[in-house]
């Protein structure tokens, strides 16, 4: 366990150094975001119909943005191979950094989505269930991105090809966390959509903690 939590503090404290890469992932959510009122139009009941979606999408684009970077700096300093030989299982290795990725990604996007919603002019019902999902959802999109960042390692222009490869992983989750909005907004029950992303979130623990571990195995060989 202690080990298990030094990878998390370490992860966190190197993110905290270099500065830049969290800070350029929550930069893309919001820039990204700041651009749909320019794309659509500035009218309110039109934004505030597909904000929940454009929270939801840009979320997801700035989670995949930050794969790349997952790995990658640990494969060229040898840290990754160390980590590998230690005691503790790969397989709770690689959960570790995908718990420290979403700290620094996932957690930060949820806590700014309700800035993003007032500016989106999403409607109040919906606070509650678009922060709920994604709670529930971005740790998913952690896990699952794992597997495309493995995948790529050593590869040129891996950040493109990493989006290939988990953004159709992604589409789950899209669709029950924007559904869990809609519902709410429509009066119709919002826990079995919330039920249905918890238990993604359960398939992508396992999945994306072997996975990963799986395809690290074949990049050290």
């Amino acid at each position: 366990m202690n080990a298990f939590l030094a990878i998390i503090a370490r992860d966190l404290r190197l993110a905290t150094r270099r500065g830049g890469e969290a800070a350029l992932t929550l930069g893309f959510f919001v820039v990204a975001i700041t651009l749909f009122p320019f794309g659509v139009g500035p009218e309110p009941e039109l934004l505030g119909r597909i904000a929940a979606g454009i929270i939801w999408v840009t979320a997801l684009l700035a989670a995949t943005v930050s794969f790349d970077r997952l790995f990658r700096a640990d494969m060229d300093d040898g840290t990754l191979e160390l980590l590998a030989l230690q005691p503790l299982p790969l397989e709770l290795v690689v959960l570790a950094k995908a718990i420290s990725h979403w700290l620094l990604t996932g957690l930060a996007v949820t806590l700014l989505a309700p800035l993003m919603g007032l500016m989106l002019n999403l409607p109040g019902a919906a606070y509650g269930p678009l922060i709920a999902g994604l709670l529930l959802g971005t740790p998913a999109l952690s896990l699952l991105g794992g597997i495309g960042a493995a995948l790529v390692l050593g590869a040129r222009r891996g950040g493109a090809l990493i989006g290939l490869l988990v953004l159709p992983l992604f589409l789950p989750v899209l669709i029950f966390g924007i559904s869990a909005v809609e519902a709410t907004l429509i009066g119709m029950p919002l826990t079995p959509h919330l039920l249905i992303l918890g238990a993604l979130l359960a398939v992508a623990l396992p999945v994306g903690s072997f996975g990963t571990a799986a395809a690290l195995r074949l990049a050290l060989e």
